[in-house]
């Protein structure tokens, strides 16, 4: 069965995104903790949704999406962020009725796309996305932003006034002529 996720199920979904994070070879980079996944899904602004796949009151997987939107298409899409079910259940189901559940989503209220990103070394979820008619975007390269890099170009707008009169003042003081020649 596939249900809407509830604030009871956030230990099982950050325990499945840790056992996904296994899976991936990265459960290093998992920082995520019951709170953050409760005020993501169930906050006073969600920011994120999630649907269970259960068994007999067992739940067996997880997916994890949130809105994207389309400029082109003028409209709402899914991205599916993650996507999980436990290796004891895989062959049930459980898998395609998640997606199917999103696709219906999208159906429903009228979301242009349902789309995600998989790794490249995972040939059996590939596999399982292809056999259900999901082609990749081999023209689109994804790119990432975090860390020390993200923390570099998220200068405090105090330090972006700051470093813009810099390089404004000598150059007004010059003239016109080296104010040209200062922004460009």
């Amino acid at each position: 069965m596939i249900r809407t996720a509830t604030a009871g199920d956030v230990p099982a979904i950050v325990a499945m995104i840790r056992e996904l994070a296994v899976y991936e070879k990265a459960e290093h980079e998992v920082r995520a903790t019951e709170e953050h996944i409760r005020r993501a899904l169930f906050g006073d602004r969600p920011a994120a949704y999630a649907h269970i796949a259960e068994t007999d009151g067992v739940v067996e997987g997880f997916a994890l999406w949130f809105l994207n939107f389309s400029t082109w298409q003028g409209v709402h899409g899914i991205h599916l962020e993650d996507l999980y079910v436990r290796p004891e259940a895989r062959g049930r189901g459980h898998g395609k009725a998640l997606l199917a559940e999103l696709a219906r989503i999208c159906a429903e209220r009228g979301y242009g796309r349902l789309e995600w990103s998989v790794l490249n070394w995972n040939t059996p979820s590939i596999d399982f996305y292809e056999a259900l008619g999901a082609v990749p975007m081999r023209e689109w390269t994804g790119y990432r932003l975090t860390g020390d890099a993200l923390d570099r170009l998220a200068v405090p707008r105090a330090a972006q006034a700051a470093q813009a009169a810099q390089v404004s003042q000598p150059a007004q003081a010059a003239g016109p002529a080296a104010a040209a020649e200062a922004v460009g």
